[in-house]
């Protein structure tokens, strides 16, 4: 380092150093003053790079110590200081992390991230939820609505909802944002006529694809979802007792449910080469069906849009609700729904079991009564004659 050379400013001296981005040298000035009674030096600027002057340097001194300007230490650690802070913004994309870290159990997880991805990261990524303002939450619920269908909107405001809510509870951040949901009629419960059941059972019999067909089996024998299906064990059932145990399913609590004839005969001709009861490729939990499974439902003509597994389910449910033999609890156990509230869209098939056993008393009534009627006329005749 260069000797000291002093200047014309008291507590202003420069060094000689070798110049920044030329040929030869150029002097570096510095600053010297105290602060709470400790001595402090600081470079203030280089002649060429910076443009430093004495007089410059002189008055850079005066503000330093006034307070008024910073070191250029103090102004590292500032910016240090300020890129930390940044880092740790409690940002929708910093909590969207923390929240997953502290779900690490959370179902539905290649779901959520498809749907954070594609449409909250790319608006409320670097935001805070006290940057958020209800007119964003609004613009933002209409794009959403302007190119997707109402579920999945609903399905990314309960998500970035959620986001906010664990950052408030959890203290990493504050919101006064309201997010309500638009109410969503997306029940869809699928059925099968007599024709279109037999129809199916004719090509599930004879499908070349019979690991699919069985799938589609278990389905409609049991009214399990496709998820549990897919990671079915073989440890999972009980054969002697007669029951299918529900490992971690939708709803979060294990269950049993029966196994009746139908399934217990299909289960019983199945191979067992792999953990799985349905294992995919290698053995492994099968992830690839849904393709084949169309191809059946279609080729037993059913509807476009019915889903395979899911509209199985359903089929299942209102076959049993229409049966007249079923109340809605016992068939809320048996699809292990976690609320009656989510059974009660087969109401509507046990109304009508109950209205038509209605009409037959109602039609037995009449029958009485005409019957009684004839009774009265050929009596009255029988005495005129």
């Amino acid at each position: 380092m260069g000797k000291r050379m002093p200047t014309g400013y008291k507590g202003v001296f420069y060094r000689m150093v070798p110049r920044l981005g030329g040929p030869g040298e150029e002097r570096a000035y510095y600053a010297v003053y105290k602060r709470e009674g400790k001595a402090v030096e600081t470079m203030v600027g280089r002649q060429h790079r910076d443009g430093m002057t004495e007089a410059k340097a002189n008055n850079r001194r005066s503000l330093m110590v006034e307070g008024k300007a910073e070191t250029r230490q103090e102004g590292r650690e500032r910016k240090k200081s300020e890129q930390q802070a940044m880092a740790d913004r409690p940002t929708i994309a910093r909590l969207w992390e923390l929240y997953k870290e502290a779900r690490p159990d959370l179902k539905g997880i290649r779901n959520y991230e498809s749907c954070y991805k594609s449409h909250i990261s790319p608006v409320f990524a670097d935001k805070t939820p006290a940057e958020i303002d209800p007119l964003s939450i609004t613009r933002f619920k209409v794009n959403l609505a302007k190119r997707l269908a109402p579920k999945t909107t609903s399905n990314a405001l309960e998500l970035l909802r959620r986001i906010i809510n664990f950052g408030v509870a959890h203290d990493l951040c504050e919101s006064k944002i309201k997010i309500n949901l638009p109410i969503v009629d997306n029940l869809r419960t699928e059925d099968l006529s007599p024709e279109q059941l037999a129809a199916l059972l004719g090509v599930l019999g004879t499908a070349s694809n019979q690991a699919v067909a069985n799938i589609m089996r278990m389905a409609l024998f049991t009214g399990m979802r496709c998820g549990e299906i897919l990671k079915l064990k073989w440890e999972h059932l009980d054969f002697e007792r007669g029951f299918v145990y529900l490992h971690d399913p939708k709803g979060g609590v294990s269950a049993n449910i029966p196994m009746n004839p139908q399934a217990r005969n299909m289960l019983l001709t199945l191979p067992r080469e792999s953990e799985f009861v349905f294992p995919g490729r290698g053995g492994e939990k099968r992830v690839a069906y849904r393709a084949a499974a169309r191809k059946l439902c279609a080729a037993a003509g059913l509807p476009k849009d019915f889903r395979p597994l899911h509209g199985l389910r359903h089929a299942y449910a209102s076959m049993l609700a229409s049966s007249g033999q079923v109340d809605l609890y016992t068939l809320q156990r048996l699809l292990t729904h976690k609320t009656a509230s989510m059974t009660q869209r087969y109401a509507h098939l046990r109304d009508e079991v109950l209205q038509r056993g209605a009409n037959v008393a109602g039609q037995i009534m009449e029958d009485a009564q005409a019957g009684q009627s004839q009774k009265v006329v050929n009596l009255e005749d029988f005495k005129k004659g």
